[in-house]
């Protein structure tokens, strides 16, 4: 018989409080009984305010980021472009070797990396056994194929300054880390706001241990910009983040002319046009759904052929209403596998207010909701608190005025613009001047071929999603949702390296657009 919601219970030795004695006994350095450190200079520190923080998955107390005062954090810039003079001249031989023991290291404690990744951002199971699993075969990509990549190159002058949005802690930012350190660079990252600080602790005790010059700080955005954007130390900033945030770290960089790799949000939109297959865009729609689509590559988008509109309804609403949300660690039985969710709850109880609030607001203006999941048919524990989840929605024409309309959601929520006309098609996709990827699903390729060029997105799919990529793949933007060097394969290498006098790197410059 099916489980209840009155008789899940939380699975023995997945409770955050399972987790954090497990921190506490694999890297004792770097955590304390009520708090975890700031490491820097090669050293953990207990300095630094720690603010409380929740679990989305359930509202309950977690680890909180210890933020750093602007003094405290212009020491530890100081620190690591000393760490960095020092590791850019070790033999590619013995960082290679520093890096691979990192990732066995990260293999032994996959399971626990991946729970933090649970309570601490909300991530299902499956979802956070990805994150660490592409993080660690990502890099060995990279240790196994380094040598050509790094030929008639050298380290930057300076550190690498990560700053990352708190979805992706182990695939984008640990992964971003280890290859930068393999590549001859310090590096410095930032703890996000949001989530992920013990995740990205234990990581960065790991690495620390091999002798990766890491560096892990935590604070607001305000205090720490002129130490890890602005400083002359830095030799280049990674950023991982929305348009405001970013926009302002564009115009820093471009002002210092500083290296830079900003990777911003993009309304990712999915077309629909002559269109006949119907099985398959249903088998994917759950797909799209994976984290809440709180990721970059997200589909919140769908742009219809009006004629069609009524038989891709018939295969969207089917597979929209099979969408499984919940308590990620909630078991009917102590020995039952950890449930299949597609998502859990989104990054915290603020951002379920603020979608919902979006939603409410987009109707009343004249949006029509097609489709409103409901809470009471999840999977959760009897009386959690569920103020961080959201079920899917979906909106058929949200107004101009909205977000909805032209901004990415991060969350469930997914809108629906119908167009007559392949110019109108073209206009509905490119709406929000650049994207990350897109995709146009259509019988004829020769209507594919004419149209995706002039999809303003870096990866384009038929009738397939696109996604960020692993390994050799290469990664970028378009328009607004990219500034700097694109990424992927051996650019990442080339973004963070020297090559001959008068290289113009692939990217998105203020001086010039060079694609792959």
């Amino acid at each position: 018989m099916a489980a209840t919601p009155n008789t899940l219970t939380l699975k023995p030795g997945t409770a955050w409080s399972d987790a954090w004695q497990r921190c506490l006994a694999v890297a004792p350095e770097a955590f304390r009984d009520d708090r975890v450190l700031n490491l820097w200079g090669a050293a953990w520190h207990a300095e630094g305010r720690a603010l409380p923080a929740t679990s989305p998955v359930d509202g309950s107390p977690i680890a909180g980021p210890p933020r750093l005062d602007a003094a405290t954090a212009q020491q530890a810039v100081r620190a690591s472009l000393d760490q960095h003079r020092a590791w850019r001249h070790i033999p590619l031989t013995e960082r290679r070797a520093r890096v691979a023991a990192t990732l066995d290291a990260l293999t032994e404690h996959r399971e626990l990396l991946a729970l933090l990744l649970v309570w601490e951002i909300g991530k299902p199971w499956r979802l956070a056994q990805a994150d660490v699993d592409r993080a660690i075969d990502g890099v060995r990509w990279y240790v196994d194929g380094i040598e050509p990549m790094v030929e008639g190159r050298t380290p930057l002058v300076g550190p690498v300054s990560n700053i990352a949005s708190w979805n992706y802690p182990m695939s984008v930012l640990v992964h971003a880390m280890l290859v930068q350190a393999l590549a001859g660079n310090a590096v410095i990252a930032k703890t996000p706001t949001d989530g992920g600080l013990a995740c990205l602790t234990l990581a960065c005790a790991l690495a620390q241990r091999e002798g990766i010059p890491a560096t892990l700080v935590s604070g607001g955005g305000g205090e720490l910009s002129d130490a890890l954007v602005r400083a002359p130390e830095i030799g280049c900033v990674s950023f991982v983040g929305g348009r405001d945030t970013g926009a302002a770290v564009a115009t820093a960089v471009a002002d210092l002319g500083k290296r830079h790799i900003l990777e911003q949000e993009g309304l990712n939109t999915w077309g629909i046009w002559n269109h006949s297959d119907w099985d398959a865009l249903s088998a994917v729609i759950p797909k799209l759904f994976d984290y809440g689509k709180q990721r970059c590559t997200a589909y919140p988008r769908f742009v219809v052929q009006r004629a069609l509109f009524d038989q891709f309804l018939a295969a969207y609403l089917p597979a929209v209403r099979g969408i499984r949300t919940g308590h990620p660690l909630a078991v009917a039985n102590p020995d039952d596998p950890l449930p299949t969710l597609d998502f859990g709850p989104v990054i915290n109880a603020a951002k379920a207010k603020e979608l919902s609030d979006q939603v409410t607001e987009a109707v009343d203006r004249g949006a029509v909701p097609l489709y409103r999941g409901a809470l009471d048919e999840g999977h959760f524990l009897p009386g959690q608190d569920t103020s961080a989840y959201v079920p899917p929605v979906t909106l058929l024409n949200p107004p101009p005025s909205s977000p909805l309309h032209h901004a990415e959601p991060f969350g469930p929520v997914d809108t629906i613009v119908l167009v007559d006309t392949e110019a109108e098609l073209l206009a509905a996709m490119n709406a929000s001047n650049g994207a990350l990827v897109a995709t146009l699903s259509t019988d004829d390729k020769d209507t594919y071929d004419r149209l995706a060029p002039q999809i303003r997105a870096f990866k384009v799919g038929h009738g397939k999603p696109r996604s960020r990529g692993d390994r050799e793949e290469l990664f970028g933007g378009f328009g607004a949702s990219w500034r700097g060097a694109f990424v992927g394969g051996e650019l990442l290498v080339r973004a963070v390296t020297q090559g001959p006098a008068g290289e113009r790197l692939l990217g998105n410059f203020p001086e010039y657009q060079l694609l792959p």
